[in-house]
């Protein structure tokens, strides 16, 4: 008879800035099934356990993520130690364990393994979480990497939705990128996580201020033993694409360094432990420019052959036109008490990057870049006051420094006249001049949340919480321009009060509660809750749209500006998750919410000053906008086949309402501007499949993802520049830019105890592009929509492997190797509009004709490598790990 039975079950909770721990529950019963009321169960490694009840069950909350063994004893029955229980972040780990009687007390344990694969009982929705030893298995250098390797991920979209409906968490915290929507502030390294959950289902009431998708890292704490590793690694593009990518060396081993140290280890055993990580990165990418002009050369190609004026200085060196250096530190010290922990964290992330513009190749010293400095500082609590109640008590700060700039100092004597800025249009190429954009921007934000975990019995676990969040938004947005005469160029900056820049400091707050009950019956997991989000934006808004800055004057009072105080938003949103266990091998799920979110902080502060130009280009911002919705639905099967072998399918729709737009208005006075708005409207729906094989040493994952994205626009502002074309707004639902038919992602890995490698494969059937048709053609006198067409499909493999030397009990010398685009494979990201390919394009007799220069042809504009993705890498290395 089988001694035990191991199920785990994925809960799909996730807090308000999402929980960090996990649960382990279960039975414990004799052979004949009988409850063994008494039976002690301890996690060892802590001072976590539980004895049995009445009935034989039990629960031990607040488990940090990691792999456990499990002990069981119980006087007149055998101890059983059950080994390698996974305990993930917000999941439930839900044991059966039978002990088998003995008349001595012998001593001996039964050691068991857990199974690999088990039931799933209460998975309500779509969730992954990778441990620290998965990531470490991945041929991937950041968190980015592993969340696009998810099944509904497509491009940093999750499941059809804008890339602005993401949320990013690290240890429950909000490290979002909330002023421009994209990203976040901060990059964990991999080496620092320990668990990584991402979610791209249905959240439960716990979660906000997201509507597609949560990716949320659980950091490490550190151990009682001393543990560290150093790497050096270096790379190098390896190419038989060189006509392509120019300046690219085989010999350049160093056009990419990264060093990384990693150390933890107990300050006092048992008590204070710490964990410290560091890396330096210095990245060359694969596309360089040449130095043929340099920004003080003046050019004139506007005049015919033998008039050219072309003053061309530079040394012809081959200069990276995208590249990144970037230093990431963290730290986390933890003390560790009898029912409590007290942990406190600091990050600090410094990225200075430039992104390649192919009308720059020949003049890459007058482009601007970018540079972005993050702090994070946090104290988090976690206190167990009885056995089935804890709460988490946090409060962070963080700072996030972004600037876009060629010079910090927009007064700095290095910038120079506009007049040297010239010949884009007859070259296709700058032959001087620089880049005057210069954007400051500091937003900091005070944190305090509060999380309480109930567990009333063994049916229902209660969860509630709250978060106030304040804001401090410090913005500069300008242009560099002549304030000085026009003989005497002195660089500077206009005032707010101009078109020319946009400066404000604005602080708005917000704050969130929730309440939800997980109901676990014997065969029914049920999640219900509610949350509500509150946000003041702080800030007011003129009450005539159509006369903003009272431009205009007029004796109907209607018509007139009065500057109005913005009005809170404020939204309750209810969800529901289920899941049933149909025998022993296989879940059915079903789940749907309502899912909110506010829209990036400069559609609401934009243009502070209200001016409206000429042009009919000026935008907005809007101080009334509510909050974007989604209505998701979701069902799954997940299915055992084999021991160790799972399948996992779910279908879902979505439905995506009030996103954000930019609408046109007409002033009184006739000038034309861009409002934004909650108007546009997109829907998703699709089929994900995941099947996971794992047996001893050898893992297989595979997900494919069919999906069908349809909206009326890809970003706030299509309908207001079609408008501007003199074009219609987009009367139907139409593909949007990232809607992916067909989305493929494989891993196969073998870890072996002194080596180990994987193979990670992706395929993308091709994202939507705009055809347009020649003029000479009868096509192009219909009205063609955009996204009317599919560029090519993309496939690409990357490896990883190391290989370990031992040099004593306790250190081993590794060797490091990754391949990315291991096929050296040309992926076609953009094409050309005509011919729908890359590098390519239908030349007219008119378009060599209108092109005039000295030094390049017409064909040079049309041949950006920025086109394809990066060609093959070769990254190798050596550490140590202790």
């Amino acid at each position: 008879m089988k001694r035990f039975i191991l199920r785990i079950a994925l809960c799909a909770a996730v807090q308000l800035g999402a929980q960090t721990t996990g649960k382990v529950a279960g039975i414990v019963a004799d052979e004949a099934g009988s409850p063994l009321v008494g039976a002690n169960i301890m996690v060892e490694g802590t001072s976590l356990g539980a004895a049995a009840a009445s009935d034989g069950h039990f629960y031990i909350l607040n488990v940090p993520p990691g792999i456990y063994n499990l002990r069981v004893s119980m006087m007149g029955y055998e101890t059983l130690l059950l080994r390698s229980v996974r305990v993930s972040v917000n999941r439930t780990t839900d044991v059966e364990i039978r002990l088998k009687p003995t008349v001595l007390e012998s001593g001996e344990v039964v050691v068991v393994q857990a199974e690999k694969i088990t039931i799933k009982k209460d998975q309500t929705s779509s969730v992954r979480n990778v441990s620290a030893q998965e990531i470490a298995m991945l041929p991937v250098e950041n968190t980015s990497d592993i969340v696009e390797m998810q099944a509904g991920v497509v491009e940093g979209h999750f499941r059809g939705g804008r890339s602005t409906e993401v949320s990013y968490l690290v240890d429950g915290m909000e490290v979002s990128e909330v002023f421009g929507g994209e990203g976040r502030v901060l990059e964990m390294q991999k080496e620092a996580i320990q668990d990584l959950e991402v979610i791209t289902g249905t959240f439960n009431a716990e979660y906000g201020k997201a509507m597609s998708g949560v990716v949320n890292v659980v950091t490490k704490d550190g151990g009682n033993q001393f543990h560290g590793a150093l790497s050096a690694q270096l790379a190098n593009y390896f190419t038989s694409n060189d006509d392509i990518f120019i300046g690219l060396k085989p010999s350049d081993i160093t056009r990419q360094q990264d060093y990384k140290f990693q150390l933890e280890g107990p300050v006092w055993k048992d008590r204070i432990t710490f964990f410290a990580n560091l890396r330096s990165e210095d990245n060359r990418y694969h596309l360089n420019g040449i130095r043929r002009f340099r920004v003080d050369d003046y050019s004139d190609f506007s005049n015919y052959p033998g008039w050219y004026v072309s003053e061309a200085t530079g040394d012809s060196a081959t200069v990276p036109l995208s590249d990144n250096k970037r230093i990431s530190a963290m730290g986390k010290l933890t003390f560790k008490f009898r029912s409590a922990k007290l942990s406190f964290f600091y990050d600090y992330d410094q990225n200075d990057w430039q992104n390649y513009s192919h009308a720059w190749k020949y003049n890459p010293d007058g482009r601007a870049s970018n540079h972005a400095r993050t702090h994070m500082l946090s104290a988090q609590l976690n206190h167990m006051f009885t056995k089935n109640m804890f709460y988490e008590l946090k409060f962070y700060y963080k700072k996030n420094r972004y600037g876009n700039y060629l010079f910090e100092d927009f007064a700095d004597p290095a910038y120079l006249s506009n007049s040297y800025l010239r010949n884009n249009d007859y070259t296709g190429f700058y032959t001087g001049g620089q880049e005057k954009v210069h954007t400051i921007r500091t937003l900091s934000d005070y944190n305090g949340k509060f999380d309480l975990t109930w567990q009333a019995n063994k049916t229902h676990s209660l969860k509630a919480g709250l978060l106030y969040t304040q804001m401090n938004i410090n913005n500069q947005e300008a242009t560099v321009m002549n304030v000085g005469t026009d003989s005497i160029y002195v660089p500077g900056i206009m005032a707010d009060t101009t078109l020319y820049a946009d400066i404000y400091e604005k602080k708005p707050y917000e704050f969130a509660a929730y309440v939800q009950d997980k109901m676990e019956f014997d065969e029914m997991v049920i999640n219900a809750g509610v949350r509500f989000d509150y946000y003041s934006p702080e800030t007011d808004y003129p009450s005539q749209r159509r006369n903003p800055t009272n431009a205009a004057l007029f004796d109907d009072p209607s018509k007139m500006s009065t500057m109005m105080n913005a009005d809170p938003q404020y939204q309750v949103s209810p969800r529901l998750g289920l899941s049933y266990q149909l025998g022993k091998a296989a879940i059915l799920h079903f789940s749907y919410g309502h899912f909110f979110q506010m829209p990036p902080k400069y559609a609401i502060y934009q243009n502070n000053s209200y001016l409206v130009g000429r042009e009919g280009t000026t935008t907005m911002g809007n101080a009334q906008l509510k909050a974007e919705k989604t209505v998701s639905y979701e069902i799954g099967l997940w299915q055992e086949l084999t021991d160790g072998m799972s399948v996992d399918v779910a279908l879902f729709y979505r439905d995506i309402y009030d996103l954000l737009t930019v609408n046109l208005l007409e002033t009184y006075y006739t000038f034309k501007y861009g409002l934004y708005g909650n108007k546009d409207y997109a829907n998703a729906r699709g089929l994900e499949v995941k099947y996971d094989f794992i047996v001893d040493r050898f893992a297989a994952m595979v997900n494919y993802t069919l999906q069908f994205t349809r909206g009326n626009a890809d970003n706030p502002s299509t309908t207001f520049n079609r408008l501007g074309q003199n074009q219609d707004p987009i009367p139907l639902l139409i593909p949007l830019a990232w809607d992916q038919r067909h989305t493929l992602n494989m891993t196969v890995s073998y870890n072996a105890p002194r080596y180990s490698v994987a193979l990670t494969g992706r395929y993308g059937s091709g994202i939507p592009y705009t055809y347009a048709p020649q003029e000479e053609s009868i096509l192009s006198r219909v009205n063609l929509y955009p996204n009317n067409n599919i560029q090519p499909s993309t496939i690409s493999l990357d490896l990883r492997a190391n290989y370990d030397v031992n040099l004593g009990k306790a250190m081993k010398l590794r060797f490091l190797f990754n391949a990315y685009n291991l096929l050296d494979q040309l992926n076609e990201i953009t094409v050309n509009a005509e011919t729908g390919r890359a590098y390519t394009a239908i030349i007219r007799e008119t378009d060599i004709a209108i092109h005039r220069s000295d030094f390049n042809e017409y064909i040079d504009r049309i041949h950006d490598p920025s086109a394809y993705e990066a060609p093959r890498l070769i990254k190798f290395g050596i550490g140590l790990v202790f």
